[in-house]
């Protein structure tokens, strides 16, 4: 609820601008990527799942709604900080938990119905923001005191209504270490990791679109609307590309997935209108159906069960610190040469990403 908001609430509200902008996104991702590291080494060290989890939900739903008080771009830094910082400690144990559930041959629809689940809770928000924004006469602050009550629920939710699977025990010698995760042990990893990280160096975060859709014309508060199409074929389209992953393919899906995220940005980049932008989100939602799942799926393939939490701990982190230079980045190109240069580099950048994974 609260997420495609913050552009309107940083540049209309707190007058912040695009750098300022890169920043909070690119420093947010950096220091949860951090997390997601340190989460997955300790729940395989552990062999426990659930309670890190469950501590990274509770402490993300307990921060969002402090938006609602700030008064500088300074405390939304802050909040975004630690929001995203539980979001990446809960994300390697939770992966895991999920890959530890269910049969090899199920994984990409076990991950592909999970975002659609996240996607679906996602659609929910912004469809409560276009309802609750003129109920509140465009308060934007009351809108984040609003988003605590399903944040209240999940962590309800996740501590009284998941049950835990046990990580399959390894033998005393294989105890997890840095060494015994690294992933250069495992070539083909080693180069999914990399065009991950090409990828991630093109993937500044979302709300780059949404600043360019306003650029183009779409109203303020007609955000929230585009995050509910883009999440509404991402919720769709989630649980069948994962399905379709466990017969065909991974890297295949994938790759399409990069290409189409390409074509993507090369049209926001062009986009002359408005309209262009209602046109390509649906498609930013097949891009993600065919990748975020699938992805997560295709390392559990390659990973044994004691060291799977702390391989997507490396995954997220690669993931996370790459999203610094991308955001911060991408608000410079958009100061120093037009709203339209960074989508050009992202779109070049995934393409290049595209052929490293026909190399996997």
């Amino acid at each position: 609820m609260s997420y495609w908001l913050l552009p309107q609430f940083l540049v209309g509200v707190l007058g912040a601008g695009p750098m300022v902008f890169g920043l909070i996104e690119g420093a947010a991702e950096t220091v949860a990527s951090f997390g997601r590291l340190v989460s997955g080494f300790l729940s395989d060290r552990w062999r426990r799942r659930k309670p890190l989890a469950a501590i990274g939900y509770t402490v993300a739903n307990i921060t969002k709604p402090l938006l609602a008080v700030v008064q500088s771009w300074h405390g939304v830094f802050w909040i975004r900080f630690l929001d995203r910082a539980a979001k990446g400690f809960r994300a390697a144990p939770r992966d895991a938990l999920i890959s530890d559930s269910v049969p090899a041959n199920q994984r990409g629809a076990a991950f592909g119905f999970r975002q659609a689940m996240d996607s679906a809770g996602a659609m929910a928000g912004p469809l409560a923001a276009i309802v609750l924004l003129p109920y509140f006469a465009g308060d934007v602050r009351k809108v984040f005191w609003a988003a605590a009550l399903p944040g209240a629920l999940s962590i309800l939710l996740v501590w009284f209504g998941v049950r835990e699977i046990r990580p399959v025990a390894a033998a005393p010698s294989a105890a997890p270490s840095f060494r015994g995760f690294w992933v250069t042990k495992n070539r083909k990893l080693s180069l999914i990791l990399f065009a991950v990280a090409v990828f991630s160096l093109s993937n500044s975060s979302d709300l780059f679109l949404v600043l360019r859709a306003q650029n183009l014309g779409v109203r303020p508060e007609f955000a929230p609307a585009l995050g509910l199409l883009f999440n509404l074929f991402y919720t769709l389209l989630s649980w069948p590309a994962g399905k379709l992953s466990d017969r065909i393919p991974r890297r295949a899906m994938i790759a399409a997935g990069y290409v189409i995220y390409a074509v993507v940005y090369w049209g926001f980049a062009g986009a002359g209108s408005a309209l262009a932008v209602w046109i390509l989100m649906p498609f930013y939602g097949l891009y993600y159906a065919m990748t975020e799942g699938v992805l997560k799926a295709w390392i559990s393939d390659l990973v044994p069960s004691e060291s799977r939490a702390s391989v997507y701990g490396v995954f997220h982190w690669v993931v996370g610190v790459t999203a610094f230079p991308a955001s911060l980045a991408a608000g410079w190109m958009w100061q120093r040469y037009s709203p339209a240069a960074p989508f050009y580099v992202s779109a070049g950048l995934a393409t290049f990403a595209a052929l490293l994974l026909a190399l996997a």
